[in-house]
């Protein structure tokens, strides 16, 4: 769906809320109207009123609040489901580490210590800035290599002991 960007006067929360009261009171009509406008084409005729609202509604937040990152959204589109999203948002929650800036990681490889520092805005190794974990393993080894894992920051598979 081709994104434009609806702007209403003032960037203001109020503002923002009133915009929305307004798309509320807009019959069928004037929201397929609103729609041209916002996307530049005209709304599919078998969307009803209330799926015409919610999507320019949604359109407006986004613009003033910001979209949803890139993460989600690949989330979302691999989900056929509120179920499947849903339990995919666990996975991810359950896998994802969150490393603050400063954080150092150390990893022995070749018998080599390797310090990494986490930056804000990717990680440091070697006096270079990476973007990922998976590109600092890979220069570090030679070979790909999933950075989390690498790093020791993926859950490794318990093996149950016998009793």
């Amino acid at each position: 769906m081709l994104r434009v960007a609806v702007r209403s006067a003032s960037p203001d929360r109020e503002k923002l809320n009133i915009e929305i009261t307004r798309l509320r009171g807009l019959d069928v009509g004037e929201l397929r109207a609103r729609w041209r406008t916002v996307f530049r084409r005209r709304a599919s005729p078998h969307l009803p009123r209330h799926l015409l609202f919610r999507i320019l509604a949604y359109r407006l937040q986004a613009d003033h609040l910001g979209d949803l990152n890139a993460a989600t959204r690949r989330l979302l589109d691999r989900s056929g489901s509120p179920a499947e999203a849903g339990k995919f948002a666990a996975d991810f929650n359950e896998r994802r580490t969150d490393l603050r800036p400063g954080t150092l990681l150390v990893r022995e490889w070749n018998g080599e210590l390797h310090r990494v520092m986490v930056l804000a805005d990717g990680f440091a190794w070697n006096d270079q800035v990476y973007p990922s974990l998976s590109k600092i393993a890979s220069a570090m080894t030679g070979t790909r290599w999933n950075g989390p894992r690498f790093f020791g920051l993926r859950d490794k598979p318990s093996k149950e002991v016998p009793s």
